[in-house]
């Protein structure tokens, strides 16, 4: 799961399956066999779960009893408790993966989801259980260790971090407040351009956060909000309803569906069909379950490519997409799939294990298998750069756009011992060709400007409109027994 942009999301509502695991590839990580069972069931864990276990990356020790589990963080700097919460990983470890030995343990999110490996150790270890204070001078060095330990991309930004701990050390003592404390730790992460690096804290009972990564075209829009004299969240609104508005009125001429909690829109002009998807996610309200999600995508993209059907190309818009679900993107990129592709390989970056594969099925429902044009642009990001990757290995699709944002790794949460909280990039995906576009983003194989400095309200419009003329220059019209026999096979969604 990685975090939705809802803030933005929300401006167009208030307007308005199962990756395979198998691989034969040498160092893969092979097939689990059978059916996941739940790690906790009516209150108790299965005996062979019980005990203590360290992962394979993550920094994570469980201790799972007859009645439950219990999660620390361990570094070199410490060990603590985990305090729960909606956001924490131990939220994470629902089902167990069977036919690992008795001394290994997976456990998943959800059937099919990331696999979290664990090595059995004979008890807690000392550190985590010891009675610690913790002074500003440890928060410091415990705060260092996890990123030092966790993080993945510090040599992709660029940044030194072996420098800045050494240079920001001597600014904590044991008399450090805990704003000056928030300072220096937000003054190490400055510059580190990640959309999956945060801090969060509550201080003397204000709420304090840091956040990095965004794109050229956000930054470009809090400058002309910042010129305007309007608050940034009133001027990316507007922006947001004239990206809506251009689809709906211009693009598809006022006859297109806008559906699953307004967070889709689709429909068909002539002979092209054109899907967007706004964030990966987030199709029913509330906090639904992923199975919840899954029924209101299905409904809705059964609904668009069934008025696909027949087409002579289908756009496919990802270029506002903020992220979601990894599952849900899959699911989207099983609909224009006429065969099993491997999509990509992901594993913890702090720890020697094989990479997970996940791959794009074709769907049992209905498909478009015909020609298809991908739209991605640098406000692309997250689980909308995993179905970049899954799109990218189909033979039929063709990215068109601007160069995505390039943050792929899960959001990890590491709290601190003081209850603030870390966000962090921990996990390296790999496309097929085993490339790495963390940091850098996925650039399209046929670049098309989306949201021009010149033109930030209107160019997304006129992209998507030269794209059809395109589409329709170099696509043939499909003969009539393709039309008839497109891919209609129904079902449920993997």
């Amino acid at each position: 799961m990685r975090h939705l942009d809802f803030l933005f999301a929300a401006a167009f509502v208030l307007g308005a399956g199962l990756a395979g695991c198998a691989s034969s590839s040498v160092g893969v990580r092979p097939a689990s066999s059978g059916e996941p069972e739940l790690l906790l069931k009516d209150g108790t864990t299965p005996e062979a779960a019980r005990g203590v276990w360290r992962s394979l990356g993550y920094g994570l020790v469980l201790t799972v009893t007859p009645d439950g589990l219990k999660l620390h963080h361990e570094t070199s700097a410490g060990c603590y408790a985990d305090p729960g919460g909606e956001d924490s990983l131990l939220t994470s470890l629902v089902y167990l993966v069977p036919g690992t030995s008795p001394d290994e343990l997976t456990v998943v999110s959800d059937p099919g989801e990331t696999e979290y490996l664990f090595k059995r150790i004979p008890a807690l270890p000392p550190a985590c259980a010891a009675s610690v204070t913790w002074t500003p001078p440890r928060l410091f060095d415990v705060f260092a260790a996890t990123f030092t330990e966790q993080y993945a991309f510090f040599p992709e930004h660029h940044v030194d971090w072996k420098a800045r701990v050494a240079a920001n050390r001597p600014r904590v003592t044991d008399a450090t407040d805990a704003r000056a404390l928030f300072d220096v730790f937000t003054d190490m992460l400055t510059g580190v351009e990640d959309a999956h690096l945060g801090l969060a804290a509550e201080i003397d009972g204000e709420e304090h956060s840091f956040s990095a990564g965004e794109g050229i075209t956000t930054r470009r829009l809090e400058e002309r909000a910042r010129k305007a004299g309007l608050p940034e969240r009133e001027a990316k609104r507007g922006w947001l309803r004239a990206y809506r508005d251009g689809i709906l009125h211009t693009v598809l001429q006022d006859t297109g569906h806008h559906v699953a909690n307004q967070r889709i829109i689709h429909g068909r002009v002539g002979d092209l069909g054109y899907l967007n998807v706004l964030t990966m996610g987030g199709f029913v309200e509330g906090a639904p379950t992923l199975a919840e999600e899954s029924v209101a995508l299905k409904a809705a993209l059964d609904e668009a490519l069934t008025s696909f059907q027949g087409a002579r190309a289908v756009i496919v818009d990802v270029s506002n997409n903020r992220g979601g679900y990894d599952a849900v993107a899959r699911d989207i990129a099983a609909r224009f799939a006429e065969a099993r592709h491997l999509a990509y390989t992901k594993r913890p970056r702090a720890a020697a294990v094989a990479p997970q594969p996940f791959y794009v099925e074709p769907a049992r429902g209905p498909r478009f298998t015909g020609p298809v044009y991908l739209v991605t642009s640098d406000v692309t990001v997250s689980a909308g750069e995993v179905f970049t990757l899954c799109m990218r290995a189909l033979p039929n699709v063709t990215h068109v756009g601007t160069t995505t944002r390039g943050a792929f790794s899960d959001v990890i949460v590491k709290p601190l011992p003081n209850a603030w909280r870390m966000e962090l990039s921990s996990e390296v995906y790999l496309d097929p060709k085993g490339i790495l576009y963390e940091a850098q983003g996925i650039p399209p194989t046929r670049p098309l400007e989306i949201f021009p400095e010149s033109d930030l309200d209107g160019g997304h419009t006129k992209a998507v409109l030269s794209l059809m003329e395109l589409a329709r220059q170099q696509t043939p019209e499909p003969p009539r027994s393709a039309r008839a026999d497109a891919a209609e096979e129904r079902g449920p969604l993997r």
